[in-house]
């Protein structure tokens, strides 16, 4: 079962997001068809934005992660919200790279370093807070620390793996995100990184360990973690045939009406989830009407 703990640590010093999310990267894998290093690219994202959609502090919210440094996956996007909800995509996701070694993706080659990380949270303000950074590793859990530190101001360790099968499948994708407080000791923090930088491949601690509370205690051994929430993780789109009358009024009545004359049908197929909404000409006359008094 894929979830997500919230912890604090170190005598209320340090807080910390760890999760598990095998079975939603399956998912997305199965519904993109991804290859080795997309799957690879799109879990950690996803679990990088689960975690972060759990630092959300009101309901109805959500917070969209995307990336693009110019390499052969293109654009590598996530949402998800407070209740555990995500969804994700990859621009190209059968596109491949050569691996780092035999058992090693190259994820930073396949996401490339030519561009930005942006974080979008969308806070039910008039106006979404958005947030950027230029990528420097493509590695993505390298440049979320970054993103963090400069863009946030707000020190973190980010921690992100996953681990493909020889037949595609996914044995295992999770992460931790680490935040330090501002009262940190300086003891303290030397002794957080020592351990940090002393971790074997998180890959393998998932893969031994099995769940998120067993890597929590390994990662944070010393500093007396306790769990304060965990939360189920899924993918979950939120897509619907509401959504994508929405999108085909906005074409507006002369684009409609072109569809109608040329067509005389529309499919629209859901870029996260694949799911296609079909709408006969009956429906798209009445969508043209509706477009006119909007």
């Amino acid at each position: 079962m894929d979830k997500v703990i919230r912890v604090t640590a170190g005598k209320g010093q340090v807080r910390a997001f760890f999760v598990q999310n095998t079975e939603m990267l399956e998912k997305a894998r199965e519904i993109h068809q991804l290859s080795p290093v997309a799957a690879a690219a799109l879990g950690r994202m996803m679990a990088a934005t689960a975690m972060m959609g759990q630092m959300l502090k009101g309901m109805g919210q959500k917070i969209t992660l995307r990336m693009n440094g110019g390499g052969p996956l293109g654009t590598v996007l996530c949402v998800a919200d407070d209740e555990g909800n995500v969804k994700g995509l990859v621009e190209y996701p059968q596109a491949e790279t050569e691996n780092l070694t035999p058992e090693k993706l190259n994820v930073g080659a396949a996401v490339g370093t030519d561009g930005e990380i942006t974080v979008i949270k969308d806070l039910g303000m008039k106006a979404p807070y958005i947030g950027t950074y230029p990528i420097s590793t493509g590695e993505i859990a390298e440049d979320l620390t970054a993103y963090f530190m400069h863009s946030e101001q707000q020190p973190a360790s980010v921690g992100l793996s996953v681990k493909v099968n020889v037949d595609y499948h996914i044995l295992v994708s999770g992460g931790f995100i680490i935040q330090v407080l501002p009262d940190i000791s300086e003891e303290q923090l030397r002794l957080l990184e020592a351990k940090l930088i002393c971790l074997p491949p998180l890959s393998e601690l998932f893969e031994n360990l099995n769940t998120p509370e067993a890597v929590m205690e390994r990662v944070l051994e010393g500093f007396d973690p306790v769990i304060t929430e965990e939360k189920q993780v899924a993918f979950h789109c939120d897509c619907s045939q509401e959504r994508m009358e929405e999108a085909l009024i906005s074409l507006g009545v002369k684009e409609i009406t072109s569809i109608i004359e040329e067509d005389g049908h529309a499919e629209i197929i859901c870029h996260f989830c694949r799911k296609a909404y079909r709408f006969n000409e009956m429906e798209l006359s009445k969508l043209t009407q509706e477009a006119k008094s909007s």
